[in-house]
């Protein structure tokens, strides 16, 4: 789909486009759909970032925690099979699974929300030692951090499907 085409869609067509982007919170693009028409794709990931950034507290953390496990063997999304699959996440050895959950569940329970990581380009090692870096983080740097990782997933995102 290009951009003048996504420009030309209603609300719901709008959403049903680009609403998936951000994990399981259509709210970002029924929210960034004033913004159009939209210049190009740095415009509508800008607009749909702002939107995040200017979202409560409670909106944006619910959208954190939307995200799954890294590496979880549970229901994910189809993008999101598609990424942990790019990383090797779902080849991972009984040792590597073990501490991948271990350390999820560690994340999960000082942050409140799942550890987040665009992976695109990355390897299961690479997730590994960001998730052992990132856990000693302050709550406040983290909650940053994680989400500026879901910025870089929502842009790749929009890049596989806005030419």
């Amino acid at each position: 789909m290009t951009i003048a085409e996504l420009n030309l869609l209603d609300r719901s067509g709008f959403v049903e486009a680009v609403g998936w982007v951000f994990e399981h919170s259509p709210w970002v693009a029924e929210r960034a759909f004033d913004a159009r028409p939209f210049a190009n794709l740095d415009a509508l990931h800008a607009v749909m970032t702002e939107q995040v950034e200017n979202a409560t507290f409670a909106e944006s953390l619910a959208l954190l925690q939307a995200h799954p496990d890294l590496g979880a063997r549970a229901r994910l999304s189809p993008a999101s099979t598609e990424e942990q699959a790019g990383a090797g996440l779902d080849s991972l050895t009984p040792g590597e699974f073990e501490q991948l959950h271990r350390l999820n569940a560690a994340y999960r329970n000082r942050f409140r929300f799942p550890f987040l990581l665009a992976v695109k380009g990355s390897t299961k090692h690479d997730v590994l030692r960001a998730l052992q870096a990132r856990i000693q983080s302050s709550p406040e740097d983290e909650y940053r951090e994680a989400l500026r990782q879901v910025y870089r997933i929502a842009r790749f995102r929009l890049e596989d499907i806005v030419t």
